[in-house]
């Protein structure tokens, strides 16, 4: 079975080579935060707009498009030391591993495959807390795809002697995607259920628990990545039209919200995710938390950068 140098991710100054299949919110967070630990930046997006703007970004960007990438696709994985993949299932399966299993087992380099997966994979237990060695028990067939997803880079990894991780993640907030955000936009709605809690996760601190992964990598690892604090998604609504100081929106019994099918599959399904394993695996101590420290960081971001715009109109 292949090894993994815990210097590989820089522990001793190395930068290597990372492709990303699916450059979306949590893979620029990652590049952003790691990114002096990086050689050479090379993913996958959808749209050739969005390929042209992370070009510009000095991301080696290919349009995810099997069969038509497949040739760009495949040269970037020859040098790949390290693959983050966030593209999620279809009906067919994973379709990062129905195009390109072949490339990656060739590709010489490659120690370390990073899989995002979500707490979804556990179903509803009632507010109970569900950790790593809770069974999946997922509740709707997105759910269950991302299971099977799972279980098949993790055998992928066995088959090929290459270190393959699992993040489950909870629910991703960070800039641009917000309670403050959705408040400005309008959007913000308070629905209540009695007793439903969720736990969410800043994009940052994803990014270095990523990056810690990178440094202690234990094969086969299933890691959930989620906040401190479960909490209910009203209260998160709350704090951060308080933190806007504008009155929040009205409150909506869950039986009134006449909510579609993807926010109802997550109302459907309440539970606290543990964090233990990965903080004490990668001594790792979140930068947000709560919802409570990640928001307040959000707000000043934002504030910061009105301010710089309005200081360089101003000159």
């Amino acid at each position: 079975m292949a090894t993994w140098s815990v210097s590989a991710y820089g522990r001793r100054g190395r930068r290597v080579n990372l492709f990303a299949f699916g450059v979306g919110l949590t893979a620029e967070a990652l590049i952003g935060e790691g990114r002096p630990r990086f050689l050479s930046l090379a993913g996958t997006a959808r749209s050739p707009a969005r390929v042209a703007e992370l070009a510009a970004r000095g991301i080696a960007a290919r349009l995810f498009d099997p069969p038509r990438a497949d040739h760009a696709i495949r040269r970037d994985l020859a040098g790949a030391e390290g693959v983050l993949v966030s593209i999620p299932p279809d009906r067919d399966g994973d379709p990062t591993l129905r195009w390109f299993s072949d490339a990656l087992a060739a590709a010489s380099g490659l120690r370390w495959v990073g899989y995002l997966s979500t707490i979804g994979v556990y179903g509803d237990h009632g507010g109970a807390c569900v950790d790593e060695t809770t069974p999946p028990a997922p509740s709707n067939d997105r759910s269950r795809r991302r299971v099977a997803a799972e279980e098949a880079w993790l055998e992928w990894g066995r088959r090929s002697g290459r270190i393959v991780q699992v993040f489950r993640l909870a629910g991703i907030y960070g800039p641009g995607r917000n309670a403050l955000v959705n408040l400005a936009e309008g959007s913000a709605r308070r629905i209540v259920k009695r007793d439903q809690v969720f736990n969410r996760i800043h994009v940052e601190d994803i990014a270095r628990a990523l990056l810690a992964a990178m440094d202690e990598p234990r094969p086969g690892a299933v890691y959930n990545v989620a906040d401190d604090e479960p909490a209910p998604p009203q209260e998160v609504v709350t704090y951060a039209a308080a933190l806007l100081d504008r009155e929040p929106p009205p409150e909506i019994p869950i039986e009134e919200a006449a909510l579609g099918p993807m926010a109802a599959s997550f109302y459907a399904e309440n539970k606290r995710a543990s964090n233990r394993l990965i903080k004490h695996e990668l001594a790792l101590a979140w930068r947000y938390p709560t919802y409570r420290e990640g928001l307040r960081a959000l707000l000043a971001a934002e504030s910061g950068k009105r301010s710089g715009m309005a200081e360089t109109k101003s000159r």
